[in-house]
């Protein structure tokens, strides 16, 4: 799918499950909570993805590396997806993504733990920062 086709997308990702609320232009909905930008922009990601069958890859390689650069390629095995193809650069931002959102998930697992926190003077001598 192509950037025009996706911008006509919009109405179809901008759905209830993001939690958005009326903007008073036209009945559109827009979001209120940042993250659900990045929810709506990834699922805008998600349908302009490219797909190509690995053999047709095999042969047009240069042409899926060339794509990856701008958009996401899925490569299909007998039309299912078999692997995605995409460029150093949003290979990186969705690995420092995925790492955000683990040490979120570490940060609220220990703030959840039971008992006295350790001062933070502590935690430095501990480590030998001091």
């Amino acid at each position: 799918m192509r950037p025009a086709a996706c911008l006509r997308a919009w109405p179809y990702v901008s759905g209830y499950e993001v939690g958005l609320t009326d903007d008073r232009q036209g009945g559109r909905e827009a979001p209120t909570q940042p993250w659900q930008l990045y929810v709506i922009m990834e699922m805008l990601y998600n349908l302009c993805m490219a797909t190509m069958a690995i053999s047709e890859a095999r042969e047009r390689l240069a042409e899926a590396v060339e794509t990856a650069h701008t958009e996401a390629v899925v490569l299909e095995r007998y039309g299912q997806p078999a692997a995605v193809l995409v460029s150093p650069e949003r290979y990186e931002e969705l690995m420092e993504a995925l790492e955000d959102v683990e040490d979120v998930e570490a940060f609220d697992a220990s703030m959840a733990e039971e008992g006295p926190s350790i001062p933070w003077e502590q935690v430095k001598a501990d480590l030998g920062w001091v």
